[in-house]
């Protein structure tokens, strides 16, 4: 079933989520929601907070963008309770970033290029592992999500006041989109 998104100005995505019980019956059905939703929005990465879920679940598909990023070719995975335990400073890259809980609208962002970060996998099984690239970029934007942050917390100075028209308007849903959206009323 397609969820609808929430957009910036819904409580929950600014709400620090809580782990998931691996054993919640409900899990696997949802799981499948969140790829739906993902497909149908023609998006890469999905947070449990974006559809309305205030719990640590993100799912990531990278296989849109395997003509540019061939090594990412097949992923496409579920990450439990994932956390980032530790930035590595030493490296940081500028890109666009977008998002659809932030519709038709995209700004540049600074991020680390290497995180580490814990998860739980699809079968449960722990891990902890270094990850770089562009697969970091996208791992900590979704999981800024579970912390109640969105990319455009990261932006400051001029920019940020620049962006402020464009959020309101995104909070009284004054925006087109071509997948189904929850909007603050």
């Amino acid at each position: 079933m397609v969820l609808p998104i929430y957009t910036l100005g819904q409580p929950v995505l600014r709400k620090v989520a809580e782990d998931i019980d691996p054993q919640d019956p409900e899990l696997p059905q949802f799981v499948q929601d969140m790829y739906e939703t993902l497909d149908r929005s023609s998006g890469i990465g999905l947070a449990a907070p974006q559809v309305g879920r205030s719990v640590r679940v993100v799912v990531i598909d990278l296989n849109p963008i395997k003509d540019d990023y061939p090594e990412y070719d097949g992923f496409r995975h579920v990450f439990y309770n994932p956390y980032i335990e530790e930035y590595d400073k030493n490296s940081q890259e500028t890109m666009d970033e977008g998002c659809l809980s932030l519709p038709g609208m995209s700004e540049t962002v600074k991020r680390p290029t290497r995180v580490r970060v814990s998860y739980l996998d699809e079968n449960f099984q722990e891990h902890d592992e270094w990850v770089d690239g562009y697969l970091a970029r996208v791992m900590q934007h979704e999981f800024d999500h579970l912390d109640g942050k969105v990319y455009t917390d990261h932006i400051v100075g001029l920019r940020k006041q620049m962006i402020k028209g464009k959020l309101n308007d995104i909070m009284k849903g004054r925006f087109s989109c071509d997948y189904k959206v929850k909007v603050k009323r």
